[in-house]
């Protein structure tokens, strides 16, 4: 890790603080638990938001690791969904043929 004054959250405390407080939010609860079934997972902003302002307050060595880790499982979640759709490298063959018309339209 960089030394302990030239480093900086990877995001400012304000940040973590509104993740947190929408995290919180009757509205975002509504939407994951339609969504996925179970109730939002809150705990871990609270965790960094406290973290940010350990590391602004003390810079203490355990708030930075404790950021750090925490951003990378999230940029790694990210990466583990796979794309849904196949992107194409070239149109198809027949993509300026005109569209077939059904019986009803004629």
């Amino acid at each position: 890790m960089a030394d302990g004054g030239a480093w900086r959250p990877p995001r400012p405390c304000e940040a973590y603080r509104a993740e947190w407080k929408l995290c919180r939010s009757a509205r975002h609860f509504l939407h994951h638990y339609y969504v996925h079934g179970e109730r939002p997972a809150c705990e871990q902003w609270r965790r960094d938001l406290a973290s940010c302002r350990e590391w602004e307050e003390r810079r203490s060595a355990e708030a930075q690791q404790s950021l750090c880790e925490s951003e990378r499982a999230r940029v790694q979640a990210t990466r583990k969904h796979a794309l849904v759709w196949a992107l194409r490298q070239s149109p198809p063959a027949d993509w300026h043929l005109p569209l077939p018309q059904d019986e009803k339209d004629q």
